[in-house]
């Protein structure tokens, strides 16, 4: 049985220097003004995955002002188990599970989050970096030992760069962290192909969301791990003048298509593009259910205040056909009329967010 998030312990965590929230299980639609510390609660839920969270932020950033004693988040997941997240000034982030300590790895073998924030509304527009990473989040929620993967590759290449900079000719050096690099680069460019088709047959062409069509360009040799080390190895010397590796999974980029127009993402209008991720982000739910039985944690941040009333409607009967978790901010609760969802309001008086439930 996968877990779900029974309840939700916050101390000095940005704007919130004591909440405690308990869920029933429904849809939570949070409300409440701009600053009120909204958002921050859903980044609290997306730290119980592993990385830095949907606001990629450091663990110093995340710490309280002006007490600065650290931060702390404790989860309750059902049926039985339990997550604490804790950082102390100048220290990582540290993680513990059914109170033994555990990488952040093992988080994605326990619960899988999903989130939509305002920030990837320029997935499309922006560098090939915001893609991959939005890529490799989709390809971890499908196959955990992913994150894995590419911290492996990620290490071996910083190794590589490091002899680069440094001007180290000895290729036995190179050797060595190529053949690592090969290793797991070519596994990350299995996982991410899988992750795409995995997405592909989940998104409804006929639904009310757009599907698109998603390709992987610009990814170098990776068909095997002898072509990608043997492209390592023959780059070295260009590598060397750039300070750094030019070739590999790192490189990559994923092209979205509008498929019923035939039109590149990128040149669609504000609205399409909002809508393709939606229908993007309903696919990977859908994918996950089907494989594991019970659809992910959703996080959608101020999203319903984007659509017109008939899109919105469209939207919560998706969340509903889910039947999974799903957290929902807005600033107005009409934002949230006709949703079955538990209900919460973020207030702000000097600096300290307060949450409340209400009917």
């Amino acid at each position: 049985m996968t877990p779900r998030l029974a309840s939700l312990a916050l101390s000095h965590f940005r704007s919130h220097r004591r909440t405690r929230l308990e869920f029933d299980g429904r849809i939570v639609a949070i409300h409440g003004p701009n600053g009120a510390g909204k958002t921050n609660l859903l980044e609290a839920i997306s730290l119980l995955s592993p990385g830095r969270g949907m606001r990629r932020a450091q663990a110093e950033e995340i710490i309280r002002r002006p007490e600065a004693i650290g931060w702390r988040i404790l989860a309750g997941l059902a049926p039985d188990h339990e997550v604490e997240l804790r950082a102390e000034p100048g220290q990582p982030r540290t993680t513990r599970i059914d109170g033994k300590a555990q990488p952040q790895v093992a988080l994605a073998r326990l619960l899988r989050v999903l989130w939509l924030v305002p920030s990837m509304d320029r997935l499309w527009l922006e560098g090939a970096e915001g893609r991959r990473r939005f890529l490799d989040r989709v390809t971890l929620s499908f196959l955990p030992e992913h994150g894995e993967g590419v911290l492996r590759y990620e290490k071996a290449m910083r190794d590589r760069n490091r002899l680069l900079r440094d001007g180290v000719r000895d290729a036995r050096w190179f050797d060595a962290l190529e053949t690592q690099m090969a290793e797991a680069g070519h596994a990350i460019a299995l996982r991410r192909a899988e992750a795409l088709a995995r997405l592909a047959t989940a998104q409804d062409p006929d639904g009310p969301f757009p599907a698109a069509e998603l390709t992987l360009v610009d990814e170098g040799p990776a068909a095997t791990d002898e072509e990608l080390r043997d492209a390592l190895a023959a780059s070295r010397n260009r590598d060397m003048a750039a300070g750094r590796s030019l070739v590999g999974p790192h490189r990559a980029d994923m092209l979205g298509v509008y498929a019923a127009k035939g039109m590149e993402a990128r040149l669609c209008s504000t609205g399409e593009q909002k809508a393709l991720l939606i229908s993007l982000v309903l696919a990977n739910a859908r994918a996950l259910r089907a494989e594991t039985g019970a659809a992910p944690i959703l996080l959608l941040d101020e999203v319903a205040a984007h659509l017109d009333a008939d899109r919105r409607a469209a939207l919560y009967g998706e969340l509903a056909a889910l039947g999974g978790q799903c957290f929902l901010t807005g600033t107005g609760a009409e934002l949230f009329e006709g949703l079955d969802a538990q209900r919460l309001r973020v207030t702000e008086t000097e600096g300290e967010s307060e949450v409340a439930e209400v009917d």
